[in-house]
């Protein structure tokens, strides 16, 4: 269990001025990441060092946006202005997570610009729209060289800071937190207005230290 990913929500910008804002912020350029045909959004990726990465997220004007979770979430977060949907969770079992929720996981794939089609499993993006301080779970298909994190990068996630409650939170991982965030400076912060969730994330990049809230 490692972190695999976060995930920021363009707003009202677009996602093309979003990815072009952080990515003048971090000092690096995101790549076209392709489409979640079964969830309607789109993204672009930004690989990190420890294997993770960011990705910035939009919907499309698609009839899935409507079906899927992640497309709901992604929808109600653009609607809110934008920002940290998620932080996720990278497992090599998936089915102990489905038993331990006593769900399913979902299947996900998003065809990337050069044609390839990535495939994974996830599981819990329900339980965040419903808590958003809780991750969700992933387990990657598709063979390791095709990680968007593969290869490396100079940039790296140093800090998160999470409205919510580390107790809550360790519970719904059956581990706690500071497994899968090995190496990252978590800072658990007061809910303000009820609002929970990532509320920062602290990068190292070559030309200093970043924090995008």
């Amino acid at each position: 269990m490692r972190l695999d990913h976060l995930s920021y929500v363009a707003g009202s910008e677009g996602l093309a001025s979003c990815v072009q804002r952080l990515g003048s912020r971090l000092g690096a350029a995101f790549s076209d990441g392709g489409i979640h045909p079964s969830f309607g959004t789109r993204n672009f990726v930004l690989p990190l060092a420890h294997g993770c990465y960011l990705e910035v997220v939009a919907t499309l004007d698609h009839p899935a946006v409507d079906s899927a979770p992640f497309g709901r979430a992604v929808r109600a977060k653009t609607d809110t202005g934008g920002g940290w949907l998620a932080w996720v969770v990278r497992v090599d079992d998936i089915a102990v997570i489905e038993r331990r929720l006593g769900r399913p996981a979902a299947k996900g794939h998003r065809r990337r610009p050069d044609g390839f089609d990535l495939l994974w499993r996830q599981i819990g993006v329900n339980d965040v729209s419903e808590d958003p301080q809780l991750p969700f779970f992933t387990q990657w298909e598709s063979e390791e060289v095709h990680h968007p994190a593969y290869g490396g990068s100079s940039i790296a996630l140093t800090g998160l800071e999470i409205a919510g409650d580390e107790p809550t939170v360790d519970a719904y991982l059956g581990t706690s937190t500071r497994q899968p965030l090995d190496g990252v400076e978590v800072e658990w912060l007061s809910p303000f207005d009820g609002d929970h969730g990532v509320a920062a994330a602290t990068f190292a990049t070559p030309g200093g230290k970043v924090r995008i809230d």
